[in-house]
């Protein structure tokens, strides 16, 4: 199949937007331009943008990754490109090292098993790696040190199914076992964490090249004691993932991020179970969590456990708070695209797979494409059953 799309506004073409186009041929695109098509085009739109990544999400549509069901995993991938995300990258949360082993496992081969719908990148490990202090919603009892022996069970468990590990470095054996992941093609992101910003940086010298939830759960930005966030936004060999829900962060911080740290701000959702659900009761790595309306969710104890949040939102919300679009919309594509190592996607170039998502001026998803297939139509909602 070949398709010729224009639009009013492209971003992924350039380093900037403005008009532009792309030809689709077999599932790739083959050509590309920041100017008037070379031919009438097939479709044309007003924006046009890579298709969205989210480098961190636990679970949606009533769902739990870790303890998804074939039929889970087939409707979260057919339903998510209705918030514009054509890629993600699922997270595990803190269990016994022999629980997350056995989960990745299994995730490799329903990875290889996938044929349709959001694709299925390598995976995240979040924990059990963790400071006490900075664990947020995982659970303390399960927490433990980055020993070679369970360092070398996930990336066995894994292949090159496993993308990214978050631990705090200033565990016992950390800043050996970020060497040791990174050896193996493992990334390693810096997060639950009470480490100060020399141990941030020692990370970083190790091989670490991520922030998980920039300012939650680690130690924050003080004038003489910079902490996580302080190294984070100064380090610029750390890429930083941030929830730009409005309840995780602030305007204010979402503001200050893109501006200290442009180029390096990957905009992630870490949705859990509760995403596209009624308020209630839901599940994030066998705990309960709470949802009530217009709120994340919340542990009993009242601590924020994941979110429950549209990628595309968190796209406006940062425009809203002071981001450019060009800023908010690299947050989704090339930024996790070029972190995460996916020369293939988070770009409308030629040599990568065709897919692309059409915004409303509200930069609200009306289309979504995968691979040069239509999967999602707003004005069309049966497009992609």
């Amino acid at each position: 199949m070949q398709l010729l799309v224009s639009a009013t506004t492209a971003h992924g073409i350039t380093d900037t937007s403005g008009p532009g186009w792309i030809e689709v041929v077999d599932g790739m695109i083959s050509a590309s331009g920041a100017s008037a098509p070379p031919r009438t085009a097939d479709v044309h739109v007003e924006v046009l943008a890579p298709g969205f990544i989210d480098a961190q999400i636990n679970g949606a549509y009533g769902a739990d990754f870790a303890s998804a069901t074939d039929d889970d995993w087939t409707r979260i991938a057919a339903r998510l490109p209705s918030t514009g995300v054509t890629a993600m990258v699922p997270t595990y949360i803190t269990a016994p090292i022999e629980e997350v082993s056995q989960g990745v496992t299994a995730y490799a081969r329903r990875r290889a098993g996938a044929t349709s719908g959001t694709r299925l990148l390598p995976c995240h490990v979040e924990g059990p790696f963790l400071a006490p202090t900075r664990r947020g919603a995982h659970r303390e009892e399960l927490l433990v040190d980055p020993t070679p022996e369970r360092v070398n069970a996930l990336i066995d468990a894994g292949g090159d199914s496993l993308g990214y590990v978050t631990l705090a470095p200033e565990r016992d054996g950390a800043l050996e076992a970020i060497a040791t992941f990174v050896a193996a093609g493992v990334r390693v992101s810096v997060g639950h964490s009470d480490a100060d910003a020399a141990t941030v940086s020692a990370a970083a010298d190790a091989g670490a090249t991520l922030v998980t939830h920039l300012f939650n759960a680690q130690s924050p930005l003080m004038p003489r004691r910079p902490g996580v966030v302080g190294a984070a936004l100064a380090d610029p060999r750390l890429t930083l993932g941030l929830i730009a829900d409005l309840h995780h962060v602030q305007a204010e911080a979402i503001r200050l991020t893109f501006a200290a740290a442009a180029g390096r701000v990957m905009l992630v959702t870490d949705n859990v179970s509760a995403f596209g659900m009624p308020p209630g009761e839901y599940e994030l790595g066998g705990q309960t969590l709470s949802v009530t309306e217009g709120e994340p969710p919340l542990r009993a104890d009242g601590t924020l456990a994941g979110a429950a949040v549209r990628l595309d939102d968190c796209v406006a919300n940062s425009v809203a708070s002071g981001a450019s679009i060009d800023q908010a919309i690299a947050g989704v594509t090339c930024v996790p695209a070029r972190a995460l190592g996916l020369d293939d996607l988070g770009h409308l170039r030629p040599g990568v797979a065709a897919d692309f998502v059409v915004l409303d001026g509200a930069l609200r998803t009306q289309q979504t494409w995968i691979g040069g297939e239509l999967v999602f139509d707003r004005e069309s909602p049966t497009v992609g059953d």
